[in-house]
């Protein structure tokens, strides 16, 4: 699992409160990042991270995905990143609805793409498709407000060391920034 698959589960067990199943292997080498359920409204959510913060690639485009481009090394990365790509390859693909309906995730669930940010013409594009958009920084600024909010100690490792980072950012701006050493 990377690791902003794990922080992205963290975002989604510990501020949002869902249930979540990671890392479901497909038939055909296919997989689903994440499955999640709202245990209060029963909502079905199944969620893939495609975070890239490299500047030609850092967002989704609206670019046309093609399966030919995906296997070429140069193009690879561009494919990776659009929406069509999602939509093909992780959305609509025979082995992954078969595997989402063993799961319970027959009809009516939430499809969610996390990345770093996208064109507005990805926007419009996944709202077409009935896919939700959640920008990862924005998820790393609600971990990082609720930890301001709350002392728990987490065993989760990913949340700990994000809860870590956190506080000693909070405190170095309350510092004023200043080096201290002990």
């Amino acid at each position: 699992m990377e690791t902003t698959e794990r922080i992205v589960e963290s975002y989604v067990r510990y501020v949002k409160g869902w249930a979540t199943i990671p890392n479901i292997r497909c038939a055909g080498q296919y997989e689903i990042d994440l499955l999640a359920i709202d245990p209060v409204n029963l909502d079905r959510y199944h969620i893939e991270v495609g975070v890239s913060v490299s500047g030609a690639y850092s967002k989704l485009t609206a670019k046309p995905f093609s399966h030919e481009a995906l296997k070429q090394r140069t193009k690879t990365a561009g494919q990776r990143r659009t929406i069509g790509y999602f939509v093909e390859r992780k959305f609509n693909v025979p082995e992954v609805i078969e595997t989402l309906r063993h799961f319970g995730f027959d009809a009516l669930y939430g499809k969610v793409i996390v990345s770093w940010g996208w064109t507005d013409e990805a926007a419009a594009q996944a709202e077409a498709a009935g896919i939700i958009l959640w920008d990862f920084r924005d998820l790393i600024r609600e971990i990082g407000a609720k930890f301001k909010r709350s002392k728990t100690y987490f065993t989760d490792d990913t949340l700990r060391t994000l809860q870590l980072f956190t506080q000693a950012m909070d405190q170095r701006v309350h510092e004023g920034g200043k080096e201290t050493v002990s």
